[in-house]
Protein backbone atom coordinates (compact mmCIF):
# COMPACT_ATOMS: atom_id res chain seq x y z
CA UNK A 1 0.00 0.00 0.00
CA UNK A 2 2.94 2.36 0.55
CA UNK A 3 3.53 2.41 -3.20
CA UNK A 4 0.15 4.07 -3.69
CA UNK A 5 0.99 6.70 -1.06
CA UNK A 6 4.41 7.39 -2.57
CA UNK A 7 2.84 7.72 -6.02
CA UNK A 8 0.21 10.09 -4.69
CA UNK A 9 2.72 12.36 -2.94
CA UNK A 10 5.17 12.44 -5.84
CA UNK A 11 2.40 13.08 -8.36
CA UNK A 12 0.52 15.67 -6.31
CA UNK A 13 2.35 18.77 -7.56
CA UNK A 14 2.23 17.63 -11.17
CA UNK A 15 -1.53 17.13 -11.21
CA UNK A 16 -1.82 20.91 -11.54
CA UNK A 17 1.58 21.59 -13.13
CA UNK A 18 1.49 19.14 -15.98
CA UNK A 19 4.56 18.04 -17.89
CA UNK A 20 5.14 15.77 -20.85
CA UNK A 21 8.63 14.65 -19.92
CA UNK A 22 10.29 12.20 -17.54
CA UNK A 23 12.86 14.80 -16.55
CA UNK A 24 11.67 16.54 -13.39
CA UNK A 25 12.39 16.80 -9.67
CA UNK A 26 10.86 13.75 -8.07
CA UNK A 27 10.21 15.51 -4.75
CA UNK A 28 8.88 19.04 -5.22
CA UNK A 29 8.68 21.56 -2.35
CA UNK A 30 4.90 21.60 -2.83
CA UNK A 31 4.47 17.81 -2.81
CA UNK A 32 1.83 16.61 -0.34
CA UNK A 33 -0.52 13.74 0.35
CA UNK A 34 -4.01 13.97 -1.13
CA UNK A 35 -7.26 12.01 -1.12
CA UNK A 36 -5.49 8.99 -2.64
CA UNK A 37 -3.36 8.59 0.50
CA UNK A 38 -6.19 9.26 2.94
CA UNK A 39 -8.55 6.73 1.38
CA UNK A 40 -5.84 4.10 0.97
CA UNK A 41 -5.17 4.46 4.69
CA UNK A 42 -8.91 4.29 5.36
CA UNK A 43 -9.10 0.90 3.61
CA UNK A 44 -6.04 -0.29 5.55
CA UNK A 45 -7.60 0.94 8.79
CA UNK A 46 -10.77 -1.00 7.98
CA UNK A 47 -8.80 -4.21 7.53
CA UNK A 48 -6.66 -3.67 10.61
CA UNK A 49 -9.52 -2.86 12.95
CA UNK A 50 -12.48 -4.78 11.58
CA UNK A 51 -14.40 -1.64 10.61
CA UNK A 52 -16.63 -1.64 7.54
CA UNK A 53 -15.13 -0.08 4.43
CA UNK A 54 -17.95 2.46 4.27
CA UNK A 55 -17.56 3.57 7.88
CA UNK A 56 -13.77 3.84 7.69
CA UNK A 57 -13.79 5.72 4.38
CA UNK A 58 -16.49 8.06 5.69
CA UNK A 59 -14.63 8.69 8.94
CA UNK A 60 -11.29 9.44 7.33
CA UNK A 61 -12.89 11.40 4.51
CA UNK A 62 -14.68 13.73 6.90
CA UNK A 63 -11.65 14.24 9.13
CA UNK A 64 -9.36 14.90 6.16
CA UNK A 65 -11.95 16.78 4.15
CA UNK A 66 -9.88 19.29 2.17
CA UNK A 67 -7.44 16.98 0.40
CA UNK A 68 -8.79 17.04 -3.14
CA UNK A 69 -11.89 14.86 -3.33
CA UNK A 70 -14.16 15.06 -6.34
CA UNK A 71 -17.49 16.84 -5.99
CA UNK A 72 -19.56 13.64 -6.03
CA UNK A 73 -17.47 12.06 -3.29
CA UNK A 74 -17.75 15.21 -1.19
CA UNK A 75 -21.53 15.06 -1.49
CA UNK A 76 -21.40 11.42 -0.44
CA UNK A 77 -19.31 12.31 2.61
CA UNK A 78 -21.77 15.01 3.66
CA UNK A 79 -24.90 12.95 3.11
CA UNK A 80 -26.77 11.30 5.97
CA UNK A 81 -27.71 8.30 3.84
CA UNK A 82 -24.45 7.19 2.24
CA UNK A 83 -25.50 5.20 -0.80
CA UNK A 84 -23.27 4.39 -3.80
CA UNK A 85 -23.61 6.85 -6.67
CA UNK A 86 -22.74 4.69 -9.69
CA UNK A 87 -19.31 6.21 -10.15
CA UNK A 88 -16.85 4.91 -12.74
CA UNK A 89 -14.10 7.19 -11.46
CA UNK A 90 -10.55 6.07 -10.73
CA UNK A 91 -11.02 6.63 -6.99
CA UNK A 92 -11.96 2.98 -6.66
CA UNK A 93 -8.60 1.89 -8.08
CA UNK A 94 -6.36 4.29 -6.17
CA UNK A 95 -7.58 3.16 -2.72
CA UNK A 96 -7.74 -0.62 -3.25
CA UNK A 97 -4.13 -1.69 -2.73
CA UNK A 98 -4.38 -2.84 0.93
CA UNK A 99 -6.69 -5.73 0.03
CA UNK A 100 -4.08 -7.16 -2.34
CA UNK A 101 -1.64 -7.46 0.56
CA UNK A 102 -4.04 -8.47 3.33
CA UNK A 103 -5.42 -11.61 1.65
CA UNK A 104 -3.53 -14.56 0.24
CA UNK A 105 -6.31 -15.97 -1.91
CA UNK A 106 -6.99 -14.48 -5.35
CA UNK A 107 -10.73 -15.01 -5.12
CA UNK A 108 -10.81 -13.25 -1.74
CA UNK A 109 -8.73 -10.34 -3.07
CA UNK A 110 -11.16 -9.81 -5.94
CA UNK A 111 -14.15 -10.13 -3.63
CA UNK A 112 -12.76 -7.53 -1.22
CA UNK A 113 -11.73 -5.23 -4.07
CA UNK A 114 -15.34 -5.25 -5.23
CA UNK A 115 -16.50 -4.42 -1.70
CA UNK A 116 -14.12 -1.46 -1.39
CA UNK A 117 -15.35 -0.07 -4.69
CA UNK A 118 -19.07 -0.51 -4.41
CA UNK A 119 -19.57 1.66 -1.32
CA UNK A 120 -19.34 4.56 -3.79
CA UNK A 121 -18.14 3.29 -7.18
CA UNK A 122 -20.74 0.64 -7.96
CA UNK A 123 -20.68 1.25 -11.70
CA UNK A 124 -19.26 -1.84 -13.51
CA UNK A 125 -16.25 0.18 -14.67
CA UNK A 126 -15.55 1.39 -11.13
CA UNK A 127 -15.57 -2.16 -9.81
CA UNK A 128 -13.54 -3.38 -12.78
CA UNK A 129 -10.84 -0.77 -12.18
CA UNK A 130 -10.51 -1.73 -8.52
CA UNK A 131 -10.37 -5.45 -9.26
CA UNK A 132 -7.88 -5.11 -12.11
CA UNK A 133 -5.55 -3.05 -9.92
CA UNK A 134 -5.86 -5.42 -6.98
CA UNK A 135 -5.23 -8.46 -9.17
CA UNK A 136 -2.13 -6.89 -10.73
CA UNK A 137 -0.74 -6.14 -7.25
CA UNK A 138 -1.59 -9.62 -6.01
CA UNK A 139 0.11 -11.26 -9.00
CA UNK A 140 3.18 -9.04 -8.71
CA UNK A 141 3.69 -9.73 -5.01
CA UNK A 142 3.43 -13.44 -5.72
CA UNK A 143 6.20 -13.39 -8.31
CA UNK A 144 4.27 -13.16 -11.59
CA UNK A 145 6.12 -11.79 -14.59
CA UNK A 146 5.06 -8.60 -16.29
CA UNK A 147 4.00 -10.61 -19.33
CA UNK A 148 1.80 -12.83 -17.16
CA UNK A 149 0.22 -9.80 -15.51
CA UNK A 150 -0.35 -8.16 -18.88
CA UNK A 151 -1.99 -11.24 -20.37
CA UNK A 152 -4.24 -11.86 -17.38
CA UNK A 153 -5.43 -8.28 -16.99
CA UNK A 154 -5.99 -7.91 -20.74
CA UNK A 155 -7.98 -11.14 -20.86
CA UNK A 156 -10.09 -10.67 -17.73
CA UNK A 157 -10.77 -6.93 -18.00
CA UNK A 158 -10.47 -6.22 -21.73
CA UNK A 159 -7.97 -3.40 -21.23
CA UNK A 160 -5.75 -2.55 -24.19
CA UNK A 161 -2.27 -2.89 -22.70
CA UNK A 162 -0.42 -3.15 -26.01
CA UNK A 163 0.22 0.60 -26.24
CA UNK A 164 3.44 2.35 -25.25
CA UNK A 165 3.92 5.30 -22.92
CA UNK A 166 5.51 7.30 -25.74
CA UNK A 167 2.41 6.66 -27.87
CA UNK A 168 -0.01 7.67 -25.14
CA UNK A 169 1.80 10.77 -23.87
CA UNK A 170 1.36 13.27 -26.77
CA UNK A 171 -2.44 13.33 -26.72
CA UNK A 172 -3.21 12.17 -23.20
CA UNK A 173 -5.11 14.59 -20.98
CA UNK A 174 -6.65 14.69 -17.52
CA UNK A 175 -8.96 11.69 -17.18
CA UNK A 176 -10.80 10.57 -14.06
CA UNK A 177 -12.56 7.48 -15.40
CA UNK A 178 -11.24 4.03 -14.60
CA UNK A 179 -11.53 3.02 -18.23
CA UNK A 180 -9.27 5.86 -19.38
CA UNK A 181 -6.74 5.86 -16.55
CA UNK A 182 -6.37 2.37 -15.07
CA UNK A 183 -5.06 0.81 -18.32
CA UNK A 184 -2.63 3.71 -18.73
CA UNK A 185 -1.46 3.27 -15.14
CA UNK A 186 -0.82 -0.43 -15.72
CA UNK A 187 1.07 0.35 -18.93
CA UNK A 188 3.28 2.78 -17.02
CA UNK A 189 4.17 -0.08 -14.69
CA UNK A 190 4.63 -2.67 -17.43
CA UNK A 191 7.00 -0.45 -19.37
CA UNK A 192 9.03 0.67 -16.35
CA UNK A 193 12.51 -0.44 -15.40
CA UNK A 194 12.28 0.43 -11.69
CA UNK A 195 9.89 1.84 -9.10
CA UNK A 196 11.09 5.38 -9.77
CA UNK A 197 10.89 4.89 -13.52
CA UNK A 198 7.29 3.77 -13.13
CA UNK A 199 6.37 6.99 -11.30
CA UNK A 200 8.20 9.06 -13.90
CA UNK A 201 6.23 7.32 -16.65
CA UNK A 202 2.98 8.18 -14.87
CA UNK A 203 3.73 11.83 -14.26
CA UNK A 204 5.05 12.31 -17.79
CA UNK A 205 1.63 11.54 -19.25
CA UNK A 206 0.40 14.94 -18.09
CA UNK A 207 -2.89 13.63 -16.75
CA UNK A 208 -4.28 12.90 -13.29
CA UNK A 209 -0.72 12.55 -12.08
CA UNK A 210 -1.25 11.73 -8.41
CA UNK A 211 -3.92 9.10 -9.00
CA UNK A 212 -2.23 7.42 -11.96
CA UNK A 213 0.98 7.34 -9.93
CA UNK A 214 -0.88 5.90 -6.93
CA UNK A 215 -2.40 3.10 -9.02
CA UNK A 216 0.81 2.24 -10.85
CA UNK A 217 2.93 2.80 -7.75
CA UNK A 218 0.91 0.25 -5.82
CA UNK A 219 1.72 -2.37 -8.47
CA UNK A 220 5.35 -1.30 -8.77
CA UNK A 221 5.86 -1.65 -5.02
CA UNK A 222 4.74 -5.28 -5.20
CA UNK A 223 7.02 -5.96 -8.16
CA UNK A 224 10.17 -3.94 -7.37
CA UNK A 225 9.86 -2.81 -3.79
CA UNK A 226 10.43 0.87 -2.94
CA UNK A 227 13.94 2.36 -2.94
CA UNK A 228 15.14 3.15 0.56
CA UNK A 229 16.01 6.75 -0.31
CA UNK A 230 12.44 7.39 -1.46
CA UNK A 231 10.83 5.51 1.41
CA UNK A 232 12.76 7.44 4.04
CA UNK A 233 11.52 10.78 2.73
CA UNK A 234 7.85 9.85 2.69
CA UNK A 235 7.30 9.85 6.46
CA UNK A 236 7.80 13.61 6.65
CA UNK A 237 4.76 14.15 4.45
CA UNK A 238 2.33 12.05 6.48
CA UNK A 239 0.40 12.92 9.61
CA UNK A 240 1.29 10.91 12.71
CA UNK A 241 -2.00 9.02 12.44
CA UNK A 242 -1.55 8.08 8.78
CA UNK A 243 2.05 7.01 9.31
CA UNK A 244 1.00 4.80 12.21
CA UNK A 245 -1.57 3.04 10.01
CA UNK A 246 1.04 2.48 7.30
CA UNK A 247 3.51 1.02 9.78
CA UNK A 248 0.95 -1.22 11.46
CA UNK A 249 -0.30 -2.50 8.13
CA UNK A 250 3.16 -3.17 6.75
CA UNK A 251 4.26 -4.90 9.92
CA UNK A 252 1.23 -7.18 9.89
CA UNK A 253 0.88 -7.90 6.19
CA UNK A 254 4.07 -7.12 4.28
CA UNK A 255 6.79 -7.80 6.84
CA UNK A 256 8.58 -4.66 5.65
CA UNK A 257 10.81 -2.45 7.75
CA UNK A 258 9.35 0.55 9.52
CA UNK A 259 9.51 3.92 7.78
CA UNK A 260 11.52 5.41 10.62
Amino acid sequence: MLGAIVGDILGSYYEFHKIKSKEFDLFHPESKFTDDTVLTCAIANSILNGISYKDSVSDFGLRYFEVGYGSSFKKWLKSDNKEPYNSWGNGSAMRVSPVAWAYDNEEKVLQEARKTAKITHNHPEGIKGAQATALAIFMARNGASKEAIKKRISKDYQYDLNRKVDEIRPTYKFEISCQKSVPESIICFLESTSFEDCIRNCISLGGDADTISAIAGSIAEAYYGIPENIEKQICRYLSKELMQIVEEFRTKFTKSNHLV
